[in-house]
Formats: C-alpha cells, sequence, structure tokens
C-alpha cells in the first residue's frame, strides 16, 4: 500500500483479538516513532509500554474514554519532556499509529486525563509530560465494538468535513481551485 494509501485507510479502532503482538512488531512500531521529525532534531520522546493485563487496567482508570485499553495488545504511552513538544508528540504518535497499520495492527489513542497519578504509576519523571497512550492490537474479526458502533450511529453523516471547508488560497476564507472537490472522501 501508497504511504497515501495508508493515510488515508487508518481508521481508530477499540475492538482487538487476543493475539499477542510480536516482539519484531513491536519494535517494528516503535521505530517509526523513533524515525518521527522534531524541532531541531530533539526527539525529546520516550516510549513506556505496557503489556500485563492488572497493569493495562489500572492504566484504563487513568483517563476517561479508555475502556479499550485492557483489551489491547499493547499500550505505547508517548512521553515527553515538556508542553512545548507536544507537536513533535503528535508527530510521533501519528507514525506508530500509521506503522502499525501497515503492519496490520488496529491502534486508538486516548488521554490519561489524571496525569499526575498516571505520571507516577508510569513512574515518568518531574518536568515530562504523558502526551498521549496509545492502544495497539489486531482488529477484531466481528468489527468495531460497541462502544465504536453507537459512536458511529451519533456521527452518522457527518463524514469527513469537505476538503474546500478547510482550505484557503493566500487568505483565510478565500476560495482554493481544488480540481477534484466533488469527488467522493476528497
Amino acid at each position: 500500500m501508497t504511504a497515501y494509501g495508508v493515510i488515508v485507510s487508518k481508521r481508530d479502532l477499540r475492538s482487538y483479538t487476543d493475539r499477542p503482538l510480536s516482539e519484531e512488531t513491536l519494535e517494528k512500531i516503535l521505530r517509526a516513532g523513533r524515525m518521527s521529525g522534531s524541532s531541531r532534531n530533539r526527539q525529546p520522546w520516550h516510549f513506556i509500554v505496557v503489556r500485563d493485563r492488572s497493569r493495562l487496567r489500572e492504566l484504563a482508570g487513568f483517563g476517561r474514554y479508555t475502556p479499550h485499553l485492557p483489551r489491547a495488545a499493547a499500550v505505547v504511552c508517548v512521553v515527553v519532556d515538556g508542553l512545548g513538544a507536544m507537536f513533535d508528540a503528535g508527530r510521533c504518535a501519528q507514525n506508530l499509529m500509521l506503522a502499525a497499520w501497515t503492519l496490520g495492527v488496529a491502534s486508538c489513542p486516548a488521554t490519561l486525563h489524571r496525569e499526575k497519578e498516571a505520571r507516577a504509576f508510569l513512574a515518568v519523571p518531574d518536568g515530562h509530560v504523558i502526551a498521549t497512550a496509545i492502544a495497539f492490537g489486531y482488529p477484531h474479526p466481528g468489527g468495531r465494538g460497541a462502544v465504536e458502533r453507537t459512536a458511529l450511529r451519533i456521527l452518522a453523516g457527518r463524514g469527513r468535513r469537505p476538503l474546500a471547508s478547510m482550505a484557503s488560497l493566500e487568505r483565510y476564507g478565500a476560495s482554493l481551485p481544488l480540481p477534484h472537490a466533488k469527488m467522493a472522501g476528497i
């Protein structure tokens, strides 16, 4: 699949099989995160991999929208060396998730809202921030789980905003000529 194909086909999934990630697959995913671009090539991230089921259940308790974490094969917490590195953390998280998708591994990011407690649980040093927790696992063959199906029903019809509604030429709001803007998915 091309890079473009991976980007436009990637979906966040929260339902996983019980199949564990091999060490090789996990390493490939982490290496993709490692290769992310960063400001001044600082590479401000650190990856905390959580695989133990009891620790995954406890980790899920630190967020509001995290019931999928305990069912994941692994959760990678992306930790950065301060709030100024959050843009780089986003770039890194996207690399992790896109690499996983190319390997047949689904993912879904989550916020750990009780960050102070999550930092203590993960032994994150002072001055560092948990940017995101990303669940990874092989997609469940039954498709999306109940929570995802409910969300999709609520959001049905919303779809993706048209590109023309979010792109301007030279100044905000000025029409950008897009020859294929009427095509589905553009």
